[in-house]
């Protein structure tokens, strides 16, 4: 029998380690032979702490929300008396959420211990650079790639053979290969969940990159906000060492290839290839003018390919598996499964992987849950910062590069963040144009520039301050920061801007002609009254933080509008739902 309690960073958070800490403090109270191991993140990230036992026949039982308090109860009933708590295990609804998926990338998360490469070779792990070395030409990697269908997936969905074939067929005998793992975008998590809980799947991808292309020397860019991922990268680049399938002379066939890590500073703009390679030549990450391509001149200017997480944690699944195995997945244009972090107002917060093609209503809501409180579904941010608002009504759009395009957004590294009818799409524009100003490497004026002046209207707007002809000057800004910046930062950064306008624009003239914010969100458009239903009880006066709230008890209070600072307090307060929000 074994206990594995999951500890990716989600679990870490609420709690998880400290539940471990009482498994193992009433196992070794009670004379158990039972190991208490860890795993990474399986993906119901709303259900953390996640403690699976696995009985000596294999079977496994997943407990959920498992707090220290919840521990004596489980090891008595469970680990002492084979007996099952069913109150604290996994419902057949949320186990739904883990099945209705198809796992590629995700394959081990949340299954092996991360920190024990035998676990990774007993599930297959290696065996596909066994294959490579043993039976494939560099030519016959990238010909199964191509097979397959893969597209990067970290944001441009550019195919990943062809970016290999370019840096392999680049002269020269220096070339190195990089990964991305400067996960930037707010609301996404899928490259951090493979590092943490399955970070060997990364480095053979790499490995096997590296041979495709004739490249030596691998370097895994991570943020340094990421600091458990690179403690269990190091970890397993060690145990790989150990085991010959990094450095000189891997398996003995004369290839060699090892990898390092590049802590980054987290600069979203870094996200970009030529910024990426400055940062890592020791400069200020800002992009360079392309050509040269970084197939052929890329870091310290020798040939150089680069891909995110994803897209090498599917090359081992890829190669073992064989390309038209992973084509079969997904449509014939967007091949293969792709990773989503679900994050917003959604039920179910988490990770997903499912085949290309599946509509956003099978994601959000066949697998998600739908939305919480049971409110309307309003729209869904694709992409990020660099991506788009999709409205409800283009929910049944299915989620492959061409079709999401279509809309405005794009798909990105997989970021989805859930939307409900209390979003101030005017807001959430704001929101992600702020981000993308602050992240501005300041190279282009445009970029610089334009994007500040974007925001200070936007920031006009939404404090009801807006005029006839922002939003005519907002679509005029955009357009010009897209043409002249000269990175994808500047180029996508409008776009959260334009397809709230596209789809809401009836949201940005409320805004501006009615002064008055449609999802009453917006605190400077807001007015709170107390309505007749007040029974006088006194205690909204009593929860003001300004005293903006007068009356006596048991008659009708009223509000100061000049006092009142919109906090929100006495809403929270009344026991009647007497006060009303405007």
């Amino acid at each position: 029998m074994k206990v594995v309690v999951g500890q990716g960073s989600c679990g870490i958070a609420t709690g998880a380690k400290k539940t471990a800490g009482r498994f193992e403090q009433l196992i070794r109270e009670k004379n158990l032979d039972i190991k208490v191991d860890i795993t990474g993140c399986v993906g119901t990230c709303y259900l953390e702490p996640i403690v699976d036992i696995y009985s000596d026949d294999g079977s496994q039982t997943r407990y959920v929300k498992v707090k220290p308090e919840d521990v004596e109860h489980i090891v008595e009933s469970h680990l002492v008396n084979g007996i099952v708590c069913e109150g604290q295990a996994i419902s057949e609804e949320d186990r739904q959420f883990v099945e209705k998926q198809q796992r590629v990338v995700l394959r081990n998360c949340g299954v092996i211990n991360p920190e024990d490469i035998n676990e990774y070779i007993s599930a297959e792990g290696y065996k596909a650079i066994e294959k490579v070395l043993q039976t494939m030409s560099p030519d016959d990697v990238i010909e199964e790639i191509k097979i397959s269908g893969l597209r990067g997936r970290g944001g441009a969905g550019f195919p990943t053979w062809f970016k290999w074939k370019a840096a392999k067929s680049s002269p020269g005998k220096e070339k190195y290969l990089v990964c991305n793992a400067d996960e930037g975008d707010p609301g996404a998590f899928m490259d951090r969940s493979v590092l943490e809980g399955d970070p060997h799947s990364l480095i053979e991808g790499m490995i096997i990159g590296g041979y495709a292309m004739g490249a030596n020397e691998g370097v895994i860019y991570c943020r340094a906000e990421y600091p458990l991922a690179i403690k269990r990268l190091e970890i397993a680049m060690g145990q790989a060492r150990e085991k010959g399938f990094l450095g000189k002379n891997i398996l003995g066939s004369g290839f060699d290839f090892d990898i390092r890590i590049k802590a980054g500073a987290g600069a979203f703009v870094c996200g970009e290839e030529t910024a990426l390679i400055a940062s890592l030549e020791g400069e200020r990450g800002m992009p360079r003018l392309k050509p040269p391509f970084p197939a052929a001149k890329g870091y310290w200017q020798k040939p150089t390919n680069i891909n995110n997480v994803e897209t090498f944690a599917n090359v081992p699944w890829i190669i073992y598996n064989g390309g038209a195995a992973f084509g079969s997945l997904g449509t014939e244009q967007s091949k293969g499964t792709k990773v989503f972090a679900l994050a917003g107002k959604i039920k179910k917060g988490g990770l997903v992987e499912v085949p290309m093609g599946l509509t956003l209503r099978d994601v959000i809501f066949g697998i998600g849950g739908g939305i919480k409180n049971d409110k309307q579904f309003k729209a869904v941010q694709m992409g990020g910062p660099s991506g788009g608002c999709i409205p409800a009504s283009l929910i049944d759009t299915p989620v492959t590069y061409e079709d999401i395009n279509k809309t405005g957004a794009i798909v990105g590294s997989g970021g989805m963040i859930v939307m409900d009818e209390d979003t101030c799409m005017v807001d959430m524009a704001r929101y992600f144009l702020n981000f993308t100003r602050d992240e501005s490497c300041g190279k282009c004026n445009y970029c610089r520039i334009g994007t500040k002046r974007m925001l200070e209207i936007l920031e006009r707007i939404t404090s009801g301050e807006g005029k006839d002809g922002d939003i005519e000057l907002l679509e005029e800004l955009a357009v010009k920061i897209k043409d002249g910046s000269l990175c994808g930062l500047g180029q996508t950064a409008p776009n959260p801007v334009l397809t709230t306008i596209k789809y809401f624009r009836n949201e940005y003239e409320d805004h501006i002609y009615h002064k008055r914010c449609t999802a009453k969100s917006c605190k400077a458009l807001l007015t709170y009254d107390i309505t007749d239903a007040c029974r006088g009880c006194t205690l909204c006066a009593k929860k003001c933080p300004v005293g903006a709230i007068t009356g006596t008890a048991k008659n009708v209070h009223v509000i100061d509008h000049e006092k009142c600072i919109k906090c929100g307090k006495c809403m929270e307060s009344c026991k009647f739902n007497a006060i009303e929000k405007k």
